[in-house]
């Protein structure tokens, strides 16, 4: 299985779609950005300079000749001393702040689902649940986790995890309750 969820620091995480070459040369960058940010201000960087920092990066490879823009898109989550964010960076140098967004297949289908069921105040576990309802709405495997991964940072210890395979299946179960109470399963 191709790794589409990546780590740029202890707080901020990548999850991608398109072409996952280029998201690894995007994070290697983020990483380095983030590095550097630390020793030169001794602080974490905010998720929103990363962001920035991609996108203008993006942006660069439109311009010029003889490079090829990047072919991915991206959201950034993470939490910082402005508390949680998420943006998503494509590959034209655009880079926007949400709330709940989807990248890649079906990604406007489920966009417009977290739209509708999203809301301030969710809790990480409800976050989850709706995650993992929002994949099975596009998914040709409507039953089986193998195929979902999953990170959390947390609010409190500003820390990225990656998710195990029980709990996904723990937020699945729970994902399908709430689909047959919509009236979608």
């Amino acid at each position: 299985v191709t790794q589409k969820i990546f780590q740029v620091d202890d707080h901020i995480g990548v999850a991608a779609a398109g072409y996952i070459p280029d998201a690894r040369t995007q994070v290697d960058h983020a990483r380095f950005f983030a590095q550097s940010n630390r020793l030169i201000y001794d602080e974490q960087v905010d998720v929103e300079g990363v962001a920035k920092n991609l996108a203008d990066m993006a942006q660069q490879f439109t311009q010029y000749a003889g490079v090829r823009p990047f072919g991915v898109a991206l959201i950034l989550a993470g939490v910082d001393k402005n508390g949680s964010s998420l943006f998503l960076t494509d590959p034209s140098g655009t880079y926007i702040g949400y709330d709940a967004v989807a990248i890649g297949a079906g990604s406007d289908q489920v966009t417009e689902f977290l739209e509708k069921n999203y809301h301030s105040g969710i809790t990480m576990e409800e976050a989850s649940v709706l995650a993992i309802e929002s994949i099975y709405i596009v998914s040709e495997e409507k039953t089986e986790t193998r195929h979902i991964k999953m990170a959390q940072i947390d609010d409190q210890t500003k820390t990225m995890k990656k998710i195990d395979d029980a709990e996904i299946e723990r937020y699945a179960l729970k994902s399908k309750e709430n689909a047959s109470k919509r009236g979608s399963g």
